[in-house]
């Protein structure tokens, strides 16, 4: 497979995203601005998409609870909670900021896919929501770029 449609697939995976899409992506060899690209292109799809697409995901895991794979609602339910949890604390004090920071954070159970679902929980306007997981995710990326280069160490 080609090594930017492998770095940008990977940028869309929940909680793997951009930031750990460039590591990969360095650590395959693959150019550095190629890895880039395809992780910013990443970021930027998920934060215009999912802001937009989550309310349908709600409807359909409502929908689930009915059916055979409740399991799958009943797991995305207790993700949304955590995601509720997690994420109030940071947007509910500092509103854009707090999200920014809470997506740019480059630790597991945050990040845009993260984000955008506590925005979406907290009822951002989504004119808020989607720049701040843009600038968020960038931030995300280029905190993990810097050691994936071998600039800490």
């Amino acid at each position: 497979m080609n090594g930017f449609l492998e770095v940008f697939l990977l940028s869309l995976i929940p909680t793997f995203e951009g930031r750990y899409a460039i590591v990969y992506g360095i650590g395959m060899g693959y150019p550095l601005w190629e890895t880039l690209l395809a992780a910013s292109l990443g970021v930027l799809l998920l934060s215009l998409v999912l802001p937009a697409a989550l309310p349908y995901i709600d409807r359909l895991m409502l929908w689930l609870e009915g059916t055979f794979l409740r399991k799958v609602a009943h797991l995305y339910l207790y993700y949304v909670e955590r995601v509720r949890k997690k994420a109030h604390p940071y947007v509910e004090k500092w509103g854009f900021i707090g999200l920014t920071i809470f997506v740019a954070i480059p630790l597991p159970g945050t990040g845009v896919w993260t984000g955008a679902l506590a925005a979406y929980l907290l009822a951002i306007e989504k004119r808020q929501t989607v720049p701040a997981l843009i600038l968020g995710g960038l931030l995300s990326m280029a905190i993990t770029l810097l050691p994936a280069l071998g600039l800490f160490g």
